[in-house]
């Protein structure tokens, strides 16, 4: 009985990381998103991933991390996914001249203030969350 428990507790106890993780919101791009959250003042974090790009997932593990080491990121910047397999040929992606999937652009305004293109190095990434971290102060 004793044995059942412990392994209850430790089951429940690994599934904490990840809920911790799921309550970091990220919205889901739909066409004109990113212009109303900028014309509201945000800070935007913007992500163009596919599901089955794997430098995507290595940046969403990367971006992941320094969320979840750093609440300051959470409530400062607006992160917004964009599924390049659904809008990758679509508006923002030309309006913005996203060359690929696995580009992470940050916003504030009208001005682009940084980009990472098919980069998955903590550092590169961590410099444009900083970036963004600045510029919604």
């Amino acid at each position: 009985m004793k044995r059942r428990d412990f392994m209850m507790t430790a089951a429940a106890a690994s599934l904490i990381p990840l809920s911790a993780q799921a309550s970091e919101e990220t919205l889901i791009y739909t066409p004109g998103l990113v212009k109303e959250r900028l014309a509201a003042g945000d800070t935007v974090f913007i992500d163009f991933k596919a599901s089955w790009c794997t430098t995507c997932r290595a940046q969403e593990r990367v971006i992941g991390a320094l969320r979840a080491e750093n609440a300051a990121y959470n409530d400062a910047i607006t992160f917004i996914n964009v599924d390049w397999d659904q809008y990758g040929q679509g508006d923002l992606a030309q309006e913005l001249n996203i060359p690929r999937r696995s580009t992470l652009v940050v916003m504030k305004g009208e001005e682009e203030l940084g980009r990472v293109v098919a980069r998955t190095s903590r550092g590169d990434i961590q410099a444009l969350m900083d970036l963004a971290l600045t510029a919604s102060s």
